[in-house]
């Protein structure tokens, strides 16, 4: 190959030839040592992912969160090897040991990649389809961010163009959310974006022709991408040259995202291994790998090989990183002076810090009418996103349903739409109804580091995004997911829409704060701690209107923070505490009037965020709900997993332990229990 890498890199030599070489027996050798993982992929695509590494991918490994560094992402996690073995070559810090550490405890080289976790991992990938997901929301996030600070500059001449790689499996095509993201990718003309698409034909079950026949070159035409097939060599070793030339127009190509199709034999050059099922997720075996080492022109009596000669070779993609860094930061000085108002938004974006007084922009709701809480997040959106405007998103065709619009933020489209209100900058982005890719886009928009993103749909539909949503909370992402119609109080649209099990099975994600405002204050009140926290939250939201209450009356709506306040206080020393979420806790304050007038001194806590509750210390916790008050009553229009925590072994639940049904809210929360009439009875019987 004599084709030379954007920022600098020498033709194509021996030496390259044996950095591949030793890549391909490393992958070998790090899967024997610890008797599992995947090393025929990462043997078949280590000659793909040096020429990236090493003559394409535009990153400094001294700096691996450089604003101007293109972004990689290894979609097929299960290779993690590949990408393991290109940050040790480009010198991100893993070093020998850490590939003789592969899937061990506390090591570097996890089994698939780890976001946060090593340097050099855009995303944590292994969930196939997700890695092709986020690079979708990676190229959006990178167009949007453009346009906050750079939107002027000439297409491809802006210190912010840069380009977005993928590599994905046949398993990554397979799975939904990749077709869902790559369809809007197409529609997004997402020029930044490049996957090298591996197509082996193999995974775990053998030949993928059992499930998989589609021409998927021609599917990747109908969405709208450029798509260059490069063959494997008669050998069945990787076409270099042609590969090079593919990256290369890939590169050039800014008006439509590309899908280079690749044929490779998986485990190649490996005697009998390759092109076999075997060798996709188990070691090779000591003798097959000695036998390939020596098709290698390998020692096969070594193991862990790297001759200091190749290792000082590779690694020059490290000065000649720093070199384009040092070039991007002198072209960035000039921007700072020229841009003086993008300049201070991006120092300030570039740390996640939000701007002095920005809280000033959340309204306040008036108790003089009621509001349902959707009605009031769509308020609190458009105040919000008139001082950040780095706050942007959008939903899954349910727009106006989930009050997710920023008025006159105008449609993200390209420039090319025919679409009215199309703005290739807008803030308003249309997912159409792909709520798994929605969740994965958000998580991969977020990724990119500069902006805040939302998005929403109906809360039954969190099943259809839960694999992103856990993969934003195992990341630790500050996405906010918005839920509408959170119970059966969303009415006549019936069983198939309510939902029921999804409030706790949402509790029960590890790192989501589930969020379920009371009325419209606690709404805003959630949107502020929200965007402090930056981090993964589920805001849950009524379909229909509840009772905005009268602060002069009840608590302080700042009690919301910290997950679970007294709302209304007993009359004296509590006799029992009504613990209630979203459109329950009216229920409850009506229900605590009837007690008090019994007699019984009755409390109300109002319970938007049990997450936010259990950080609190432990002396709140007990001043909320004190030990000593055992009639505790949990209300709330789902199954009642989760709430014995709350009301402990004395108290009990009013819950909804079966499906909805289709008539009005008013008529499903009366004849599911859900009534003043019913709290009031079930705490008088235990007293």
């Amino acid at each position: 190959m004599t084709e030379k890498m954007t920022t600098g890199s020498p033709a194509w030599n021996q030496l390259d030839d044996r950095a591949v070489t030793y890549a391909r027996a490393l992958a070998m050798d790090a899967v024997q040592k610890v008797g599992n993982g995947h090393p025929g992929t990462a043997m078949a695509l280590a000659p793909v992912a040096y020429a990236l590494f090493q003559r394409h991918l535009v990153h400094d490994p001294s700096d691996p969160k450089w604003l101007g560094r293109d972004r990689f992402i290894l979609s097929c996690g299960h290779s993690s090897l590949t990408l393991y073995t290109q940050l040790f070559f480009s010198g991100y810090g893993v070093e020998m040991k850490d590939l003789q550490e592969f899937r061990t405890w506390g090591s570097l080289t996890p089994g698939h990649p780890e976001h946060g976790h090593t340097a050099g991992i855009e995303t944590t990938t292994g969930p196939l389809g997700q890695g092709v997901a986020n690079g979708v929301g990676m190229a959006m996030a990178a167009r949007y961010e453009r346009g906050l600070l750079d939107p002027d500059a000439p297409a491809g001449e802006s210190i912010f163009d840069h380009q977005i790689w993928v590599i994905c499996s046949d398993g990554d095509l397979e799975e939904g959310v990749s077709s869902e993201a790559s369809s809007i990718a197409g529609t997004q003309a997402l020029g930044a974006l490049n996957v090298i698409y591996d197509d082996n034909r193999i995974s775990i079950e053998g030949d993928t022709h059992v499930a998989f026949t589609e021409d998927v070159s021609a599917r990747y035409r109908a969405y709208g991408w450029d798509v260059i097939d490069v063959a494997e060599l008669a050998d069945g070793n990787v076409d270099l040259p042609a590969l090079e030339k593919a990256m290369i127009a890939a590169k050039a190509q800014q008006s439509k995202p590309t899908l280079i199709r690749m044929k490779s034999v998986i485990a190649w050059p490996a005697p009998k291994a390759r092109g076999t099922a075997k060798s996709h997720g188990s070691a090779l075996g000591d003798a097959e790998i000695a036998d390939t080492k020596i098709i290698l022109g390998l020692n096969p009596d070594e193991k862990f090989a790297m001759p200091q000669e190749v290792l000082v070779h590779v690694r020059l993609v490290k000065s000649r990183g720093g070199q384009a860094h040092s070039e991007w930061v002198e072209k960035f000085k000039v921007w700072q002076i020229s841009h003086p108002e993008q300049a201070q938004l991006l120092a300030r974006i570039k740390d996640r810090a939000l701007p002095a007084g920005w809280d000033k922009a959340i309204p306040h709701f008036s108790s003089d009418k009621e509001i349902a809480t959707r009605k009031a997040s769509g308020d609190v959106i458009t105040q919000i996103a008139q001082v950040l405007p780095e706050f942007w998103g959008g939903s899954a065709d349910l727009a106006e349903s989930n009050n997710t619009t920023i008025e006159g933020g105008g449609s993200f489209l390209p420039s090319n739409s025919a679409m009215t209100g199309a703005n290739p900058y807008g803030r308003i982005l249309h997912f159409g109804i792909r709520e798994h890719a929605m969740g994965s886009i958000l998580n991969g928009i977020t990724l990119h580091g500069l902006t805040r993103a939302f998005g929403g749909t109906f809360l039954v539909f969190s099943d259809y995004m839960r694999p992103a949503v856990r993969l934003a909370s195992l990341m630790k992402l500050g996405v906010t997911f918005v839920w509408t119609h959170d119970s059966i109080g969303l009415g006549e649209d019936g069983p198939t829409h309510q939902p029921v099990e999804h409030i706790a099975a949402l509790r029960a994600i590890p790192g989501l704060s589930v969020i379920r405002p009371a009325d419209a204050n606690e709404v805003a009140q959630a949107w502020r701690v929200i965007l402090e926290s930056d981090e993964p939250n589920a805001l849950l939201l009524s379909r229909q209107n509840l009772p905005v209450f009268d602060r002069s009356v009840f608590a302080d709506v700042r009690g919301v923070e910290k997950g679970a306040y007294i709302l209304k206080e007993a009359s004296v020393f509590p006799k029992a505490i009504l613990i209630a979420t979203g459109s329950e806790v009216s229920l409850a304050v009506q229900a605590q009037e009837i007690l008090e007038s019994r007699g019984v001194p009755t409390r109300v806590v109002s319970a938007p965020c049990l997450e936010w509750f259990d950080r609190q210390s432990q002396a709140y916790k007990d001043e909320i709900l004190p030990k000593s008050v055992g009639k505790r009553v949990s209300i709330e229009a789902g199954i009642a997993q989760g709430w014995r925590d709350y009301v402990g072994d004395a108290g009990l639940s009013i819950s909804l332990e079966h499906y909805g049904a289709s008539a009005s809210a008013a008529i499903l929360f009366k004849e599911f229990g859900f009534t003043p009439e019913r709290i009031v009875n079930e705490v008088l019987g235990g007293l």
